[in-house]
């Protein structure tokens, strides 16, 4: 048996390189909506919940505001998103979809289906894909918040 100090038997490996391959095949899939990678999630997430606050979507894409800042100014500059203070307390920011940017949403439903057809898997195969990465994800975050 091989010895398990080696690159290609580490998980993390494994993931980080797969990550970087899947982020590569969504670059001339998202081109045409005007969207990296990065920004392609944060309007998932406004798809989902338009009118989210800063914080709230920066827990939900696991990103800090250093990170999420500079991904939202290029939305706004790009028109598909704008910030507005909260009627209930100014200090928190929402982050809300303009015109373009819900229209966007229609454009981009196909973005999953040309995705799976380049990895060339069927339904039950992402289903089983998507079980499994869950599955390591929360054995993380359990590991990580045993740890403190």
């Amino acid at each position: 048996m091989k010895s398990s100090l080696t690159l290609e038997h580490q998980i993390c490996f494994q993931l980080y390189t797969a990550s970087k391959e899947l982020t590569r095949l969504y670059r001339p899939i998202l081109s045409p909506l005007n969207l990296t990678y990065s920004q392609y999630l944060v309007m998932l997430v406004l798809w989902e919940e338009d009118g989210i606050d800063m914080k709230q979507l920066g827990e939900r894409l696991t990103l800090d505001s250093g990170t999420l800042s500079p991904l939202v100014k290029r939305l706004m500059q790009i028109d598909y998103v704008e910030k507005v203070r909260a009627t209930d307390d100014e200090r928190r920011v929402l982050l809300t979809l303009t015109e373009s940017g819900r229209t966007l949403r229609e454009q981009a439903e196909e973005v999953p289906l040309k995705v799976s057809g380049m990895l060339n898997i069927d339904e039950a195969t992402y289903v089983d894909y998507m079980k499994v990465l869950i599955d390591i994800k929360s054995r993380l975050k359990a590991f990580g918040e045993q740890q403190g």
